[in-house]
């Protein structure tokens, strides 16, 4: 058995089993009977609602795609960045960190005719425009939502300003790659040295070489960035708005259950601090960690553990589980239709 092999069976082990423990984590304790007979009362139209927000939140970052590939004067029919989103969403939601992501969009969209270097710079500029987004409402949240804040418990909060401080950690340490990679490398190699100096990491000949052509990425990056000023500005806003469709659901689901009490800002504030606060943890879509918050945070919102569970089956399972079944079926579909462009060629010359 491969080394590959071997890892692949360990991750969906590993899958299974945090699925297996997050199931048992949400209907431990409840009643089942009551939950399925609320489940039941939700009307079709909420149902079709949320499954179109997902669709556009997905949607949103194929436009970013298009609009910066436009930029370098690359043509990409929408369908095709599309497909590159809902294959970089899928990897993303059953690795941990959401690590498996942009290899495989890098590895269509090179079938496609986009160069590596190209492909790799436009997803670096959309990951630090989605991190730079959270990075904005976690920050506005800690400043201007103290109220509702502090209302949460110390648990919940520990877990938000956790959050909050890795992602600020990753859009700096990413903007220092960009913005001084000369200075970053510097830093790299002296990180190397010295990890090597106490023996927490082997010399590899490759290493250098490899960092080389990482900082040539961060260059590239950070002279698009300057060249394309408002396309950056332009794309950032519509990571805002990718960001509030997916928010929007858990109060679409609110109202679906004839509730009205808090607001949207309110329940859309709240689901962005889970989304914040599992985003950089090392857990396949935040599975375990974002039911057990929304657990804590929206049992208080919705007025009974039922009616909290059902709206999370709703809730969750659009932005996470129907997201992830959609996007392996175009997945798969992408797999059996991209074909190698340049393969091609060579073949009919």
């Amino acid at each position: 058995m491969s080394n590959k092999t071997r890892k692949n069976i360990l991750n969906a082990a590993f899958l299974i089993a945090l699925l297996a423990a997050t199931v048992w984590m949400v209907f431990r304790g409840q009643d089942f009977g009551e939950i399925v007979s609320i489940l039941y009362g939700v009307a079709p139209a909420f149902l079709i609602a949320g499954f179109v927000l997902v669709i556009l939140y997905v949607c949103s970052e194929s436009v970013i795609i298009k609009y910066l590939l436009a930029t370098v004067h690359i043509k990409v029919p929408l369908f095709n960045c599309i497909r590159y989103s809902f294959v970089g969403f899928f990897y993303s939601c059953i690795t941990p960190s959401a690590t498996g992501g942009q290899p495989m969009q890098i590895y269509y969209m090179k079938k496609q005719n986009i160069d590596i270097p190209t492909a790799t710079i436009i997803l670096m500029l959309v990951t630090i425009e989605y991190k730079f987004v959270l990075v904005f409402i976690g920050l506005a949240v800690a400043v201007f939502g103290q109220s509702l804040v502090q209302s949460l418990s110390a648990d919940v909060q520990f877990f938000l300003y956790l959050g909050i401080a890795l992602n600020v950690f990753c859009v700096c340490f990413m903007s220092l790659l960009v913005f001084l990679p000369g200075t970053a490398k510097f830093l790299i190699t002296k990180g190397f040295s010295f990890l090597k100096k106490i023996h927490l990491m082997k010399e590899k000949s490759n290493r250098t070489e490899r960092l080389e052509k990482s900082m040539e990425t961060y260059r590239g990056a950070s002279n698009f960035l300057k060249e394309n000023k408002m396309a950056i500005f332009n794309t950032t806003i519509i990571s805002f708005i990718q960001r509030f469709f997916l928010f929007s659901i858990t109060y679409l689901v609110y109202r679906s259950f004839g509730l009205s009490t808090e607001s949207y800002m309110t329940v859309t504030i709240l689901q962005s601090i889970i989304s914040i606060s599992v985003d950089m943890l090392p857990l396949p879509g935040g599975m375990g960690i974002s039911e057990g918050l929304y657990k804590r945070i929206f049992t208080p919102v919705f007025g009974s553990p039922s009616l909290m569970t059902a709206s999370m089956l709703v809730s969750r399972g659009f932005s996470y589980y129907v997201l992830v079944i959609v996007s392996s079926i175009v997945s798969l579909y992408t797999h059996f239709t991209v074909t190698d462009l340049k393969q091609n060629k060579k073949e009919k010359e």
